[in-house]
């Protein structure tokens, strides 16, 4: 018998949209948040190196000292923040650091909070910890930040953890400064944990600068990661920072699911960490090129409004004046346009009426996509 915590865990919706694109000739797609660019050349010319100068072996569980190091260093430029490389746990991706941090800290019939909407791993890492997730809504009219009142609604005596990601995946909204120190009280006085995925926190727009949980609350875990930074999504390379008592437990699965990560990947990321960041700077200046492309686009389309994102690769249009639900719509600009745009459903029942589109493709792909859509629907 398939353990009870497996039959709950949802296959993405995503994966399966994009399954059925491939057979679909001339596609677009707007669909997968995947870098659109090559890791940059120096990058991937020193995991070359590696290779060449026999850098194969295990490494330690935790990770290569000096990319713990590289990072910590990183925290202080970007937040001015003190982050000791013996807190830092190098990871599979920032997929891995979400679900140890998951396993490591949540009991059965522990409750977690969770956004709605919000990208697919928190909920179903949450079956598999045989924890119990409870959604908050986001609302467009607040450009998808977290209530203050909504939360504390859905707090009892055996919530245990808030999850938030942001710039956020599916909405590519934002924090404020004082959402920072809300939430933060709300986890103190509760004595929550506070697992911050900061994914898409270099990929910010309009003088954007985020902050970090960590310089707010000590019972933070923060989980990223370099795919979208640098290009990097096949290279599997994450990491979770959190203070030992959290690292610890994390640190005794990670040694017998993953063992240690990649060498000349780890090789890699140290070049990322420490060389020039113009490379983070120039994709970021054209995916903001291309976030204005689209959104202007999504808001000449018949029944759609589309806010601007603030970080992310990612917008998040609202669709309900055309009188179609998420995945009606969906299936209609797959089956009439030829685009691939992800129902908000996927994300969560707050998802319905908006579709997640991706500006992580080419310029001249968005103009063609949007212009396709626009005759699909004046065709209706």
């Amino acid at each position: 018998m398939v353990a009870d915590r497996v039959k709950q865990v949802i296959p993405s919706k995503i994966r399966e949209l994009s399954e059925r694109a491939k057979k679909i000739e001339n596609v677009i797609s707007l669909g997968i948040g995947e870098p659109d660019f090559d890791t940059p050349v120096h990058i991937k010319e020193a995991a070359k190196k590696a290779l060449d100068d026999g850098l194969t072996g295990y490494t330690e569980n935790q990770g290569l000292f000096k990319v713990r190091k590289a990072i910590s260093d990183r925290y202080m430029r970007l937040f001015s923040t003190e982050v000791h490389p013996q807190n830092i746990l190098l990871t599979a991706g920032a997929y891995e650091a979400v679900y140890l941090t998951f396993m490591a800290l949540m009991n059965r019939g522990d409750e977690v909070l969770i956004p709605d909407p919000i990208f697919l791993c928190y909920e179903n890492d949450a079956y598999m910890s045989d924890s119990i997730p409870v959604r908050f809504p986001l609302h467009e009219e607040d450009s998808f930040r977290p209530s203050q009142d909504e939360i504390l609604e859905r707090i009892n005596d055996k919530t245990k953890m808030l999850v938030l990601n942001y710039p956020s995946n599916p909405t590519g909204g934002v924090l404020e400064k004082n959402d920072y120190k809300m939430i933060a009280d709300i986890c103190e006085d509760h004595n929550l944990y506070l697992l911050s995925d900061d994914t898409y926190e270099e990929i910010v727009f309009d003088g954007y600068k985020p902050d970090c949980f960590l310089n707010y609350y000590d019972k933070t875990v923060v989980t990223n990661s370099f795919s979208k930074n640098y290009a990097m999504t096949g290279w599997r390379v994450g990491f979770v920072i959190a203070e030992k008592e959290m690292l610890t437990p994390m640190l005794r699965i990670h040694q017998y699911a993953v063992s240690c990560l990649n060498t000349p990947a780890l090789e890699g990321t140290y070049t990322a960490l420490t060389s020039s960041q113009k490379c983070v700077e120039d994709m970021v200046k054209e995916y903001e090129k291309r976030r204005n492309l689209i959104v202007k686009g999504l808001n000449k389309l018949p029944g759609v409004s589309c806010i601007n994102p603030k970080g992310t690769f990612y917008c998040f249009a609202n669709i309900t004046e055309t009188g179609m639900t998420s995945r009606e719509f969906s299936d209609f600009m797959l089956d009439n346009a030829k685009v691939v745009v992800v129902p908000g459903d996927a994300f969560g029942d707050k998802g319905e009426g908006f579709i997640r589109c991706s500006f992580a493709t080419d310029y001249k792909k968005i103009e063609e996509a949007l212009l396709r859509m626009e005759t699909a629907l004046k065709s209706i």
